[in-house]
């Protein structure tokens, strides 16, 4: 078999199924929301609606959200429709390796790695300095040399609270699906319970004038501004690596991800309103918006409550990103791409233990000894190169031979939507900036060497 052969060869919808089974299926269509949302909604509802309306859409920021959100439902649903199809564990990367091949399938799986992880990495740190923040408000403070990423220059070594919170996720994560989804979910009922404390004591001093003029950069800071909040909705394609351990996927995986994504576009418009509502758009490009807001208005008790909100909000993002990685190294190693110690399942919690160490230990790595502010980047390069290949896919999806009848959920005005959705993202991914691309590229690079050097060696495909 020749480098190209080996390259498109394609797995089996049927061979998945049956490994998958060992995975528990327990998740519901509310456990996905609450994946879902807990992924989606961060620390960041409380400073995007105020500096991107300060900066391009002024109170028109609502409509950012709202076309933001029309690109994001386009991949949404392709994703509903690849989840219903195949409930397989991996999300993009099982289903590239189905419609287009092994080697699409590893480049989308390498993408992910990158989303995922350093996705989560990334947001330890910010964890860190908002609960550093918060417990110096009662007098503690850590030590500074252990306060920060490795710079001894400036007298850090190690982020402990980085390093702790991840590993504090592995042990809620070893407990099981499960248990660690309902833990989720009351964490997104803290978050979401602040949000609503929020909009009810905002609306009371909300002044309509201050949403005058609506308009003030014109149409071209709403395309703008919704260019810049897209990426607040990143994290609903997380629901998708579930697939393989939810009831009913055929039914429930569409209610997870078109459900996330109504919820999340809601909150973000409400806050919005809101936000611009209580303070002139012009006053709102600080650090934290919503909390200078309330601080306008004499509401400092509640801006205090908000720190709490970034907390809750920033661990349920890490607790499903963090679940999505080990579900992905354990798809890639169940094909042989990486080594098959990592695909085993724990026989008593049905948890690919081994797979989610190694997850939590290389995040843990990166969020305490690393600073993220350039890798942070690849992140939106390797969801954009995702909701790409998945758009696209969809056309392949309907004729492939074990799937031309499922009977799930299918994406509207098919191949129309889908082929809009893929140009969508690719304009998206020409507004990266060139420093996003390097970066991007280099890991590529990585992955084209590890692809070549392994994977296609040792492929599971390779041994049939």
């Amino acid at each position: 078999m020749g480098i190209k052969e080996k390259i498109f060869r394609k797995e089996s919808v049927a061979s998945y199924i049956g490994q998958d089974k060992k995975l528990l299926k327990t998740l519901t269509a509310k456990d996905l929301i609450g994946m879902g949302i807990g992924s989606v909604i961060g620390s960041g509802i409380f400073i995007l609606p105020g500096t991107v309306a300060a900066m391009h859409s002024g109170p028109a920021i609502i409509l950012s959200f709202v076309v933001a959100a029309l690109v994001c439902s386009f991949a949404a649903m392709c994703y509903a429709e690849f989840s219903s199809a195949l409930p397989v564990a991996g999300s993009a990367y099982s289903f590239g390796n189905i419609v287009f091949g092994e080697g699409i399938g590893w480049f989308l799986g390498w993408s992910l790695i990158a989303e995922y992880m350093l996705a989560v990495a990334t947001v330890s740190t910010s964890w860190a300095a908002y609960f550093n923040s918060f417990i110096e408000g009662f007098g503690f403070k850590i030590p500074t040399a252990l306060a920060g990423h490795f710079d001894p220059s400036h007298g850090t070594y190690i982020n402990i609270i980085a390093v702790l919170i991840i590993l504090s996720l592995g042990i809620l994560l070893h407990r099981g699906a499960h248990t660690s989804m309902a833990f989720n979910n009351v964490m997104v009922v803290v978050k979401i319970a602040i949000i609503v404390l929020f909009l009810l004591v905002g609306a009371f001093y909300v002044k309509p004038a201050n949403w005058t003029p609506f308009l003030p950069f014109g149409y071209s800071g709403v395309f703008t501004g919704a260019s810049l909040v897209f990426f607040a909705f990143l994290g609903f394609d997380v629901v998708s690596a579930a697939a393989a351990e939810v009831k009913d996927p055929g039914k429930n995986m569409p209610k997870g991800i078109i459900g996330t994504l109504v919820i999340c576009t809601a909150l973000y418009i409400l806050v919005a309103l809101v936000l611009t509502g209580m303070v002139s758009y012009t006053k709102l490009n600080v650090d934290d918006p919503v909390a200078f807001a309330l601080r306008m208005v004499n509401q400092n008790w509640m801006a205090g409550i908000l720190s709490i909100g970034a907390l809750a909000g920033m661990f349920t993002m890490m607790i499903t990103m963090t679940y999505s990685s080990s579900r992905l190294i354990y798809s890639i190693s169940r094909d042989g791409l990486l080594p098959h110690y990592f695909s085993k399942v724990n026989q008593t919690t049905h948890n690919p233990d081994r797979s989610m160490w190694l997850v939590i230990i290389i995040i843990a790595i990166m969020g305490g000894t690393f600073s993220m502010t350039q890798l942070a980047s690849l992140v939106n390069i390797g969801t954009l190169f995702a909701f790409a290949c998945v758009s696209l896919g969809v056309i392949p999806l309907r004729k492939h031979p074990e799937l031309k009848q499922h009977d799930g959920y299918r994406v509207p005005f098919y191949p129309v939507l889908p082929v809009i959705s893929f140009l969508l993202c690719c304009f998206m991914l020409s507004q990266l900036s060139v420093e996003t691309w390097i970066a991007a590229v280099i890991w590529f690079a990585l992955g084209i060497t590890i692809y070549f050097t392994y994977g296609i060696h040792h492929s599971r495909l390779s041994q049939k």
